[in-house]
Formats: C-alpha cells, structure tokens, sequence
C-alpha cells in the first residue's frame, strides 16, 4: 500500500474530536509550518439556574430599558464616556472596520522558560492538535523539542472577536496546549497591594519550620482529587428537592469561626511540623505524602 493511500486510510480510523474546533490555521516554528486545530481546554462544570416569577412559576426575562422604558435593541449602540454623560459614538461599521483580519498563523517567534511567566498572567488554556495525518511528524517534533527544552513558545493570534491575543504554546505530556496571556497592562501594579510588606520574614527560625512543613506535604500534583464542594451539594440538593423531600439549612454558627484567634506562631509551626492537628482539623489518621525530586 503506497505511504498517500496508508495515510489517508489512517485518517479515516481517526477519532472524531470531542469538540469542534475553535480556530483552524498554521502553527509555524521558522520554516517548518503545520495545519492545525485549536480546541477550548475548558468546559463548565457549573450547574445553571434558571431565574423564576415566584407567583406566576414563569421565567424571568430582562429587557433593556432607559428611565424604566423598554428600548427597541436598533437604538442602541455602543461609546466610550470622556467626561460626565459626555461619550464619543462608535458605530458598528466603524468598530468592524478596526478588527484585525484573522491571520490564520501562529508564529512562535520566541521561547521562555515557564516559570518565567508570572501566574497572573495566565488566562485560559486550550489544546492544540494537527489537523490530520500529514500534519502529525512536524506537530511531533515541534512538541518534542518544546518538552525537551522545558520551553514555552510565544506568538499572537487573532480568534473571536478579531482581538489579537498574547499566547504561549507548551508542551504537555503527549500534545501542545495554548494558553492566552494577559497583556501586561492588564494586569494592575503589584506594588499597590503588597508595597507596604516587607521583601521577607525576619524570623529564619520559623521560615527553616514552615518550609519543612511544606516539603513534608508535598507531592505530584493530581487534580482529580479536588472536587467543586458547592456543585456537589448543589447537585445533592436538587436530587433531595426533585423526591418531594424538605432539605434543612444547616446551622452555620456553630461553625463560624468566633473570631480572630491569639496563637504561639513558632509553637504551632513546631505541632505542625510533628503532626499536630488544629481544633478545627478532622481527626483523621496523617497519612506523609512522598516528597516530589
């Protein structure tokens, strides 16, 4: 079987993604440029309510109005305020007239080291994939080369609204991910939360204890242990609803902290470090996790 028809056959047996692609284009590393596809990393895990008329049992609907009156959606528009009740108009043809055209490549044109990158600059992730059989030996060496230089590559591209987007390419255990990235303007000045903190603790002492702490409770990081607390009791909550059963609120204030607590920082590093429990710790068998190399 000649290597065009091995390929398209391999093509055919490809899994369908289980989503539809996001934005289709070029990947591109100096000369070696591949077809790919983006696809959202993310999906809601939040159960959605929907917003009723207590009397009526009817959904509630939100109109748009100015003083109390419903508008008509063909007067409104959108301006941008320069003074008190004092805006410069945009129109839509103008607003159009300002989107990028969407070039259909991202081009890595540099690399960094990841923890170079700040984690507020971290935006959402997606997943990148060639876009078929012919794609894949360059989207390998392309990831190949990202993991084994520990590297994130950086590029814009243009998707959505034809807003140009900061983003970073790394590579995962097995594919590349996408993750778009606050332009630094975005972000507001550290220095106006933590200015008036000290650069460090002027206790080694305890620094040398909560770092010990810390080693002892480290260990690869696995996200599925965690779960959404709230969306599992909102879930419960509905199932209990939906048989006819009355759910009670718990009583909150017997768990509500009773206020701020005057505590030994050294001695509780110290119980911490030996394995202590806090009052409000369950006592449960400490199980030491394996410290990660």
């Amino acid at each position: 079987m000649a290597a065009k028809e091995k390929a398209e056959k391999k093509e055919a047996e490809r899994p369908s993604r289980p989503t539809r692609p996001y934005w289709k284009g070029y990947l591109r590393l100096a000369l070696v440029t591949i077809p790919v596809q983006i696809h959202n990393a993310t999906e809601s895990s939040k159960t959605s309510l929907n917003m009723l008329h207590r009397p009526t049992g009817q959904r509630i609907e939100y109109v748009t109005t100015v003083a109390g009156e419903p508008v008509d959606k063909g007067d409104v528009f959108k301006a941008y305020p320069i003074a008190e009740d004092t805006y410069i108009t945009l129109e839509p043809e103008e607003l159009d007239a300002i989107k990028l055209e969407s070039k259909k490549t991202l081009d890595l044109k540099e690399f960094v080291k990841i923890e170079e990158i700040a984690p507020p600059f971290f935006e959402r992730p997606y997943y990148i994939v060639p876009e078929d059989d012919f794609a894949e030996e360059g989207y390998a060496v392309i990831h190949a080369a990202l993991k084994k230089a520990r590297r994130i590559g950086l590029g814009q591209i243009i998707m959505g609204s034809g807003r140009e987007h900061l983003v970073g390419v790394g590579a995962l255990d097995r594919g590349l991910a996408m993750y778009v990235l606050r332009y630094p303007d975005e972000l507001r000045a550290s220095g106006r939360y933590f200015g008036d903190l000290p650069e460090s603790s002027d206790r080694p002492d305890m620094v040398e204890l909560a770092t010990k702490l810390i080693e002892q409770h480290t260990s690869p990081f696995k996200g599925e242990v965690y779960k959404n607390s709230y969306e599992v009791a909102l879930l419960a909550l509905i199932k209990e609803k939906s048989k006819g059963k009355k759910v009670k609120a718990p009583d909150t204030e017997k768990s509500r902290p009773s206020g701020r607590n005057v505590v030994d920082l050294m001695d509780a590093l110290k119980k911490s470090v030996k394995g202590g429990k806090s009052a409000e710790e369950p006592q449960t068998k400490k199980r030491r996790s394996k410290i990660a190399g």
